[in-house]
């Protein structure tokens, strides 16, 4: 069982003065903190949605790093390993939205070609995004019962993060790449989304690995709860969370990413296998980020609440190392 606190009741995540609230700290199965960040110049706010089908992974993300708006939209074509990669950088982040809660309200996010829309719902969210040569139009929607994995994770009371993890969502719809339309099935494609509100130190990095099969999905995280005594870390089995309190041992080869990672601790035994690796490089001299996102296969085990290993071979998804300056 984990260490961590469980919040069950709706919170505010700072207090009046912006500093973190103390009873924010915790965690939770469903979205239950209001991110009422204030002040300009830390703040760090983003939606990102990463989508899997047998035939394309599609990313996108919604960004406000209050003195820059970053957002993309990524395909992948699996067969081919063909890219296509929109990224803008918008000043002072203008136009972009965000709602204070997660599964709750509208992002929008817009400059230089690219447009973000989505839309969250009690039932449904709908994602819709164009670039030149891209177009998405999906209905994830959300089945009785379905729990994500919330964490506050406090490095002091001005320095903070809260997270929502919402894996194995199933997704519907259409990509449309250099015109070809490609129709996504509930069965067999599967949503990812990361909600991130809070207020960084300048440098971090972070690991990050998410994997979704039928009935089973796997959330893992590194480097940046270390020592807070917070984790994002657990194991959904039939859409039920169950919270891993360690702080988990990544080990992989940052010379060749395309190696077998090793994802190690009391409850979890993980091997990821890449298949792909998407590499992104940012130097706005302030803002500075590289990210090495690999897509690939899970093997290997996690342990539920009563000690019950799960088997998590065949489960799809990433693992990514990202460093930031921002």
């Amino acid at each position: 069982m984990t260490h961590e606190r469980e919040i069950t009741e709706p919170v505010d995540l700072c207090l009046p003065s912006g500093r973190l609230r103390p009873d924010a700290v915790g965690w939770s199965r469903r979205p239950l903190h209001h991110a009422n960040l204030r002040g300009w110049g830390r703040n760090k706010r983003w939606e990102y949605w990463g989508i899997v089908t047998p035939t394309h992974v599609v990313g996108l993300v919604a960004s406000s790093l209050d003195y820059a708006g970053v957002h993309s939209l990524y395909v992948l074509d699996r067969a081919t390993r063909v890219e296509i990669d929109r990224n803008v950088v918008v000043p002072l982040a203008r136009g972009a939205v965000f709602p204070p809660v997660s599964g709750s309200g509208a992002v929008r996010a817009r400059g230089g070609g690219l447009s973000i829309a989505v839309d969250q719902g009690p039932v449904e969210t709908t994602i819709r995004a164009t670039a030149p040569g891209v177009e998405v139009d999906l209905v994830v929607p959300l089945p009785a019962g379905h729990e994500s994995l919330g964490v506050v994770v406090p490095w002091s009371t001005r320095r903070f993060q809260y997270t929502v993890k919402d894996l194995g969502r199933p997704v519907r719809g259409t990509l449309r790449v250099d015109g070809v339309e490609h129709t996504l099935g509930e069965a067999e494609s599967f949503a990812v989304l990361d909600h991130g509100r809070g207020r960084w130190p300048y440098a971090v990095t972070w690991n990050w690995a998410a994997g979704c099969g039928p009935g089973r999905a796997i959330q893992l995280g590194g480097q940046w709860t270390d020592g807070t005594g917070s984790t994002e870390n657990g194991v959904f089995v039939d859409g039920r969370l169950h919270k891993i309190g360690d702080e988990l041992r990544w080990e992989y080869d940052r010379a060749d990413w395309l190696r077998p990672w090793r994802i190690s601790g009391a409850r979890v035994a993980v091997e990821f296998h890449p298949f792909h690796e998407k590499v992104a490089r940012t130097n706005l001299g302030v803002l500075a980020n590289e990210t090495h996102q690999c897509f690939g296969h899970f093997t290997g085990w996690a342990a539920t609440d009563d000690g019950e290993r799960v088997d998590l071979d065949g489960l799809v998804g990433w693992a990514e190392e990202a460093r930031n300056r921002w």
